[in-house]
């Protein structure tokens, strides 16, 4: 079995297992000629040429693994039904979560207003002050959160956020119990998007969740509401974001995925009042693939099923 993997992957695959052949291929070009005949892949990055040479090229492909958390790219690939594609189901659950807690408390904690200030050499202690006020959140203690998106990142952040002092729900493609949290579907967001106080989006890229998040759904936050997004940038309808923040309809934001990436330089989020923008770097950082890899190798070896296959 020939298995390719990324020449930047976080793991090296050693010792190789037996029966397998390890080559390393750059996921920024094209797969080179002799690497053609592999049996399965590790993908990163989902550069157009590589998936159109897995749909179209590779005769032997029978198993691709994502370090993703969502396979969205792969299953519109266009890959022969022959091909298993497994995803990084929980590869993301800490590092996404760490990075929008960070986000969300930045926000709630004015963390943006406080560098402005250390940047100016200025002092602006604030004295007492109470946890919420009705111009703005002041801590994600006693607020209600609201995880759009509540797979294995979003119930792992929902702990989180419990500990912290918040309320959590989530919405999910079914209703029910998910890891001891109730989930709604998106039916009841005209319900639940009025009691929300932190909005936090986890969401894939798929036709139904294209501007998911749009201006009428906006508007039914309250004016001090927040929202976060770790999930895809295409959730959001980004021009009615900038219009309600813009307004003061909306108490602020904080993003790491954006509709387009790189975010255009004359992008006017970049400016939004109460906005904080990081570039796509909640991930990157996947943890658990190569046991995941390691598993898999003997499932597919040995005939059997794989772990974590995409739900199509």
């Amino acid at each position: 079995m020939k298995l390719l993997i990324p020449s930047d992957a976080p793991f090296t695959l050693d010792p190789v297992p037996d029966g397998v052949e390890v080559a390393l291929y750059d996921p920024a070009a094209p797969v080179p000629d002799d690497l053609l005949d592999a049996d399965a892949a590790v993908v990163w990055g989902f550069a157009a040429q590589n998936l159109h040479q897995f749909a179209t090229e590779m005769p032997n492909l029978r198993w691709v693994q994502a370090m993703t958390a969502g396979p969205d790219a792969l299953l519109a690939a266009g890959l022969p039904e022959r091909v298993q594609i497994t995803v990084g189901r929980g590869f993301h659950d800490q590092t996404v979560t760490e990075h929008a807690v960070a986000l969300t408390l930045a926000l709630t904690t004015n963390l943006p207003h406080y560098l402005a200030k250390q940047s100016q050499h200025l002092w602006d202690g604030p004295g007492f002050r109470p946890l919420h006020t009705a111009e703005r959140l002041g801590s994600i203690i006693d607020t209600e959160v609201l995880i759009w998106g509540f797979g294995s990142i979003g119930t792992n952040l929902a702990r989180v956020l419990t500990d912290l002092g918040a309320r959590v729900r989530g919405v999910a493609s079914t209703a029910g119990v998910r890891g001891g949290y109730d989930c709604f579907t998106a039916d009841e967001l005209p319900r639940l998007l009025p009691e929300t106080d932190v909005l936090v989006m986890v969401l894939p890229n798929t036709p139904s969740t294209k501007h998911a998040l749009n201006a009428q759904r906006l508007a039914l936050l309250k004016p001090t509401s927040l929202v976060v997004n770790v999930g895809r940038g295409t959730c959001i309808d980004e021009a009615a974001l900038v219009d309600a923040l813009s307004a003061g309809r909306l108490g602020g934001a904080a993003l790491d995925v954006f509709e387009t990436e790189p975010l255009p330089a004359d992008s006017p989020l970049w400016d939004a009042p109460n906005t904080i923008l990081t570039p796509h770097a909640a991930g990157g950082r996947p943890l658990g693939v190569e046991t995941a890899v390691r598993v898999n190798i003997g499932h597919l070896l040995a005939g059997e099923p794989l772990e974590l296959l995409a739900k199509v």
